[in-house]
C-alpha cells in the first residue's frame, strides 16, 4: 500500500463538474478498504505507483459560456410566468440538470464533454406553475423534461434537443393529506425519500395520527430519489419482496399534459375498464408532468425485525432455495438476496468476513470462496409474522444445504447499503470502471440469463463480475449484474456496455427491471415489446402530446 490513501477525501470544488457527477452528499465517503483495494491491484495488474496520483477527476470549474438558442420572447414567457428567481440559464445549472449518475454521463464530464443539454432549467412551485409551463412548452413546441432526484442511470436527463427541464424537488416536495383510516397518503411528486419516510415515521406528532407508518419503499437511490420518480421508472426498493415495487403501491395520480388535466380516484380496487393511472407508471415523463400520488402506507414496527444470513454451497442451490421460500405460500421477507460466488468473493472482503473466525468456519464446513453463495434479509410485520417467516426461511434453506450464519453480514450490508456507490468516483479517478445492469427473469430462464451474460462479460481479460438477485416473485426475480473493469475510453465502455444489453435480450431476460428505460435502453424497446405494443406507446403519446415535446427519445418514443 502506498504510505497515504489514494481515494480523494475532500468534497467536489463548488460548481465543479465533479460536483455535477458525483454521487450523494458531497460531504459523505465511503472508499474501498483495504481487502478490496488488495483485490482491484491483483485483479488488474497494478501498483501502488497506480494509485498515486488520480487522473481526470473533473474537478475543474465548468464554464459559464453557453449559448441558450431559445427565442428570447419565450424565455420572457417563461420568466413572467414563473417569476425570474424560477428560471436559471447558467451553464452550471443547465448540464447539473441535464446529468443522471450513469458511468457515461461521469466518463464524459471527467473530460469536460458535455452532451444533450437543456436550455432553460425552471422550478415550479405548485401545480398552476406546471400547467403554465407545459402550456408554454406546447404553444411554441419546445421540448420538456421533468427532473426529480437526479439519480436516473438510464440517461433519463439528456435533452438531445435542448429545450425546458421542469425540476420538481425544489418546491413541490409537500405532504398534502394523510388519511389514517384509508392507509394512504397524498404527496407531491417532488418529495424526496428521506422526507417521505420522516413525514410517516412522524405521523403521530405530525398529523395527530394513532401510529407511525413506513412507505416500505427503500431503493439505493432512496436518499436521493423523489416519490414521482419512483413512479414514473417502475423503480423496486430493497424490501420490495414483502411491501410490493412502486407499482403496486400506487393508488391514484394527479398529471398535467398539454391535452390538460387527468385525475385518477383513490380506491382499492375498481372493475370500470383498463386503469388509466396506470398508463402514468413507467412512463417516464413522456404521457405527462406528475404533480402528485395517492400512495399506500403500513404500519411501522421495527422492533418486530428479524435478521438472517445463510452461506449455501453454490449458486443452483441458493437459486432453488428462493425460489421454494417464494412458493411456498408462508409469507415473504422483506429484504431477501442472494449472491452468486464472485460477488459473494467481494461481499466477504466488504463486510470484513474474509480471513476472520466466521470465514474459518465456512471453509471448515466445506463452503469452498468461489463456489459458496452469500444470502441474507430481513422479516418484517407483525411479531408473530415476521418470527414465522424467518423460522420457515430457515428451514428452507437448511433443506438445500445451507449453513446459517449470524446477523452479522445484514448488519454490514445495512450499514452500507446506501454508502457503496460512493466508492464509484474512486474507482475512476484510476481508470476502474464500475456500473450495473439489472433484468427481470422467469425462475426457468434465470440460468440461462446469468450464464450467458457472465460469459460474455467475463470473456473480456481482467474483468470481474458480480451477480445477485434482490427483488423476488413466485414467478422469478431479478438478476443484477456488476462488473469492474478497467476502462478510460467512452466509445469502448459504450459499445461493451450495449452488448451486454443484447446478451440479456437474448438469453430471455428483459430490458429493465427497475431501473427504467431513459435514453439508454430507448432503441431497444421494440425489440423488447414489439411493432404493435410500440404502435400502442406512440398512439397514447399522440393523444396526450400531439406536439411530441415530452421527454423526446424517452422509451424511444
Amino acid at each position: 500500500m502506498p504510505s497515504h490513501s489514494p481515494w480523494i477525501h475532500t468534497p467536489p470544488p463548488e460548481k465543479s463538474f465533479r460536483s455535477i457527477f458525483r454521487w450523494g452528499d458531497p460531504h459523505t465517503f465511503k472508499h474501498p478498504n483495504p481487502r478490496l483495494h488488495a483485490m482491484l491491484k491483483e485483479t488488474f495488474g497494478l501498483g501502488d505507483r497506480d494509485f498515486l496520483t488520480p487522473r481526470f477527476t473533473g474537478e475543474e470549474r465548468v464554464s459559464e459560456t453557453l449559448p441558450v438558442p431559445l427565442p428570447l420572447p419565450f424565455i420572457q414567457a417563461m420568466e413572467k410566468a414563473m417569476g425570474p428567481e424560477q428560471v436559471q440559464r447558467d451553464a452550471f445549472n443547465r448540464i447539473r440538470y441535464s446529468t443522471g449518475k450513469t458511468t457515461e454521463e461521469a466518463l464524459a464530464l471527467r473530460h469536460h464533454h458535455t452532451e444533450g443539454i437543456t436550455d432553460l432549467v425552471v422550478h415550479p412551485r405548485h401545480k398552476r406553475d406546471v400547467q403554465a409551463i407545459v402550456s408554454l412548452c406546447h404553444e411554441h413546441r419546445i421540448p420538456l423534461s421533468v427532473y426529480g432526484g437526479g439519480s436516473s442511470v438510464t440517461l433519463g436527463h439528456r435533452m438531445e434537443k435542448g429545450g425546458v427541464t421542469l425540476v420538481m424537488a425544489t418546491h413541490m416536495n409537500r405532504v398534502l393529506s394523510l388519511n389514517e383510516e384509508d392507509h394512504a397518503v397524498t404527496v407531491e411528486a417532488g418529495i424526496s425519500g428521506p422526507d417521505y419516510e420522516a413525514a410517516l415515521n412522524e405521523a403521530p406528532k405530525r398529523f395527530g395520527a394513532l401510529r407511525p407508518y413506513t412507505c416500505g419503499h427503500f431503493p439505493q437511490s432512496f436518499e436521493f430519489s423523489t416519490v414521482g420518480g419512483w413512479i414514473l421508472t417502475l423503480g423496486s426498493g430493497q424490501a420490495s419482496s414483502y411491501y410490493g415495487d412502486a407499482a403496486d403501491l400506487l393508488l391514484a395520480v394527479e398529471v398535467i399534459t398539454p391535452r390538460g388535466e387527468i385525475v385518477t380516484q383513490s380506491v382499492p380496487a375498481t372493475a370500470t375498464g383498463p386503469k388509466i393511472q396506470d398508463i402514468f407508471k413507467g412512463s417516464e415523463g413522456a404521457f405527462g408532468v406528475l404533480v402528485s400520488v395517492t400512495l399506500k402506507i403500513f404500519r411501522k414496527m421495527p422492533e418486530n425485525t428479524r435478521r438472517f444470513s445463510f452461506i449455501f454451497p453454490d449458486w443452483k442451490r441458493a437459486v432453488a432455495a428462493s425460489r421454494e421460500i417464494t412458493q411456498a405460500q408462508c409469507g415473504m421477507p422483506a429484504v431477501f438476496r442472494i449472491s452468486d460466488a464472485e460477488e459473494t468473493d467481494v461481499a466477504l472482503k466488504l463486510y470484513g468476513v474474509e480471513g476472520g473466525p466466521l470465514d474459518s468456519l465456512m471453509r471448515f464446513s466445506g463452503y469452498r470462496p468461489m463456489e459458496r453463495c452469500l444470502a441474507l434479509g430481513t422479516a418484517e410485520g407483525e411479531a408473530g409474522f415476521s418470527r414465522n417467516v424467518a423460522k420457515n426461511v430457515r428451514r428452507i434453506a437448511k433443506k438445500f444445504g445451507a449453513m446459517g450464519l449470524t446477523s452479522y453480514p445484514v448488519h454490514k450490508w445495512e450499514h452500507g447499503r446506501y454508502l457503496d456507490p460512493y466508492m464509484r468516483e474512486d474507482l475512476l479517478d484510476f481508470g476502474i470502471i464500475i456500473d450495473t445492469l439489472e433484468t427481470g427473469v422467469t425462475w426457468s430462464a434465470l440460468h440461462r440469463v446469468h450464464d450467458s451474460v457472465r460469459a460474455f462479460i467475463k470473456a473480456r481479460p481482467q474483468t470481474v463480475c458480480m451477480t445477485h438477485a434482490s427483488h423476488f416473485y413466485p414467478q422469478g426475480t431479478n438478476l443484477y449484474f456488476i462488473f469492474i473493469a478497467r476502462m478510460e475510453d467512452l466509445d469502448s465502455y459504450r459499445a461493451f456496455h450495449r452488448e451486454i444489453i443484447e446478451r440479456i435480450l437474448h438469453a430471455g431476460g428483459t430490458l429493465s427491471h427497475h431501473h427504467g428505460v431513459g435514453r439508454m435502453m430507448g432503441p431497444f424497446m421494440e425489440k423488447q415489446l414489439g411493432g404493435e405494443s410500440m404502435e400502442l406507446l406512440r398512439a397514447v403519446k399522440k393523444h396526450l402530446d400531439p406536439h411530441g415535446i415530452l421527454g423526446p427519445g424517452v422509451m424511444g418514443l
